[in-house]
């Protein structure tokens, strides 16, 4: 890294709430946010901020008609923006990207299409994949670059190498990034059961990321938004520096494989070490969805790089499942809270030992295609 980036804000909106006290509560609590909709495990928001999301969306003429990937992404960015401290003439950057986008739009204007034979009007226009870092932009007033993509579940992190590289760059010295996803429709949820990843599970721990004694597929999906605010330089309004970055893609078998020993993990984070000592790293909050494979694959990387010493490893997708590509953002809200109360979010049911001190914590994210992010923080 030429020179330290700050993350000054960073805001969300879960499963876990949407204040900071309360998302920090419902870490450290024992209990997962998971219930069955339709005969499916799912992880939606709780009714305080559904009830927001809904305020929101009939504060203006103009979002009635948005996704709820819009909605979710525009309130989180208003926070976190308000926490920041920032404004319209500080013509920051934005990148928000998205796995899936505005799927339940798309599926609702799609069996409407099926039926009528005619699309409707806003069709188009609300399910383009720009959308939300459009409408983003829009509601915030800024005048900053304004950049959308998609890539599947690492999307969220990729917005943050977006976002340094601009800074790095010095093409701007303010720049808010982030994911946003609502994927509990029926399609979304039957395209990751056609994967045959999707949990079945029928105890009280629906998702067993992490575990790596089970025997079937645990994922699940839940929706949420996540956004950062990144800065040039260290300031009092600093949260946690971006110490490195690292990225890594490998040759696919299919259109969902990750190799046996995740190269694409061990690229990224070797990357993102670049010279730092892997000992020095405290914690990993890794991508694992609760899958058989991927879970395993990562795990395998990260012995491979930290091959001295492994650091704690933790996830929330055993308390909020996958949130696709909004879920790396969220992994790094969780090691931020870790950062600044110095408590470690243990795994029940992984035998390891908890740091005493945290200083470094690194988050991986990889999506279909195999496109691993890593990204490493230090207080």
């Amino acid at each position: 890294m030429k020179q330290p980036i700050s993350i000054t804000a960073i805001s969300s909106i879960s499963p876990l709430g949407f204040n900071t006290e309360t998302i920090w509560k419902n870490y450290q609590s024992g209990h997962h946010f998971f219930f069955k909709k339709e005969g499916n495990w799912v992880a939606q928001l709780p009714k305080s901020a559904k009830e927001e999301i809904e305020s929101l969306r009939y504060s203006n003429s103009k979002y009635k008609h948005l996704d709820d990937s819009v909605l979710f992404g525009i309130y989180s960015a208003r926070q976190a923006v308000k926490s920041a401290g920032w404004d319209t003439k500080d013509n920051f950057g934005i990148n928000i990207g998205s796995s899936r986008g505005a799927t339940g739009l798309f599926e609702m204007y799609f069996e409407d299409f099926l039926e009528h034979k005619k699309a409707q009007t806003l069709s188009s226009p609300t399910t383009t994949l720009g959308n939300i870092s459009s409408w983003i932009a829009h509601d915030l007033q800024t005048k900053g670059p304004e950049i959308s993509h998609s890539i599947t579940c690492s999307t969220a992190l990729h917005a943050m190498l977006n976002g340094v590289a601009w800074l790095q760059a010095g093409l701007t010295n303010k720049f808010l990034v982030g994911g946003s996803e609502a994927p509990l429709t029926p399609f979304t949820i039957a395209q990751m059961q056609a994967l045959k990843i999707y949990s079945k599970e029928s105890d009280n721990r629906p998702c067993k990321a992490l575990d790596f004694n089970k025997t079937k597929n645990t994922m699940i999906l839940g929706e949420a938004a996540a956004m950062a605010c990144l800065e040039i330089e260290k300031s009092s309004k600093t949260l946690a520096l971006i110490e490195g970055i690292g990225y890594g893609t490998e040759l696919l078998e299919h259109n969902a494989s990750l190799s046996t020993n995740a190269d694409c993990f061990q690229r990224s984070m070797a990357m993102a070490l670049d010279d730092s000592n892997p000992d020095d790293v405290d914690i990993i909050v890794t991508h694992t969805p609760g899958t058989i494979k991927g879970d395993l694959a990562e795990y395998n990387a990260i012995k491979e790089i930290f091959c001295n010493k492994i650091p704690a490893l933790t996830t929330n997708k055993l308390k909020v499942g996958h949130s696709l590509g909004a879920s790396g953002l969220l992994s790094i809200e969780m090691a931020v809270l870790m950062l600044n109360h110095q408590t470690f979010i243990d795994i029940p049911y992984l035998e390891q030992s908890s740091p005493k001190k945290i200083s470094k914590i690194m988050i991986n994210a990889v999506g279909f295609g195999g496109n691993a992010v890593s990204v490493l923080l230090s207080k």
